[in-house]
């Protein structure tokens, strides 16, 4: 074998074994997604959060959050909203399947989307805060927690250019409606009847993040699951108030 003959066996031994051990940017494009059918805590917040680091670095297209949720901790609401509105790529949110609700803490999440969606038969509101446990806050508490409530979920309102009084209402006045109606006030951006109907509908639209514009291409994108891990289900049971 001649010196050439050798480099170029070598060059070509080098391409093969590249291919085989190629990083996370050069597998095939899909939109992740994860489903939260439970109540928001602090084991939902750092699933989500985990879900969006391995999205990004996966180079997901977006990743969806298919919810169907009571509400929950406030705490946790907000450390979600943040990573949804700091996350590199688009997160969707999609209150589904038919069925569901996005109800309190979940209501806000859904207004803190790049893209808020619903499935038909779906409902979401009643973001009132409320004691954990259930219990009364006496008046001048209620009022500040309530206030804050409401300057909170309008500046995400704004920010999203959502529905601003529908948002205030939500909160100060418990106020729910169903996806129809979400739709025509301007609480969400589309209704789906699943998720290929989601991925079709979104394609094409621009979602502003924190390092710019990104024009979604989702038509026809393979659909990758991410699921909770031992630790994340065990955490979520033991955090859950109703348990």
């Amino acid at each position: 074998m001649t010196k050439k003959s050798l480099i170029f066996s070598f060059f070509l031994s080098f391409l093969l074994i590249s291919a085989l051990f190629a990083p996370a940017e050069a597998q095939e494009k899909h939109a992740a997604v994860i489903k939260i059918n439970d109540v928001i805590t602090p084991a939902i917040a750092d699933f989500i959060s985990r879900s969006i680091e391995q999205a990004t670095k996966e180079k997901a297209v977006c990743l969806i959050i298919q919810m169907d949720t009571p509400g929950g901790l406030d705490l946790s609401m907000r450390d979600i909203i943040k990573d949804i509105m700091n996350a590199e790529i688009p997160v969707i949110v999609y209150v589904g399947p038919s069925g569901a609700r996005a109800a309190s803490a979940g209501a806000i999440i859904t207004i803190a989307a790049d893209i808020a969606a619903m499935a038909p038969s779906t409902n979401i509101g009643a973001a009132h805060p409320v004691a954990v446990g259930g219990g009364k806050m006496d008046r001048t508490m209620a009022e500040k927690v309530v206030n804050d409530a409401v300057a909170y979920v309008k500046s995400i309102a704004q920010k999203k250019g959502r529905n601003v009084d529908w948002a205030v209402r939500a909160v100060r006045d418990s106020v729910s409606i169903p996806e129809t109606e979400a739709l025509k006030l301007k609480v969400i951006d589309l209704i789906a009847k699943d998720l290929n109907e989601l991925l079709e509908k979104i394609d094409g639209k621009t979602v502003e993040k924190p390092k710019g514009a990104i024009k979604l291409a989702t038509k026809g994108l393979k659909i990758q699951e991410l699921e909770m891990g031992f630790r994340q289900r065990f955490l979520a049971t033991l955090s859950n108030p109703n348990i």
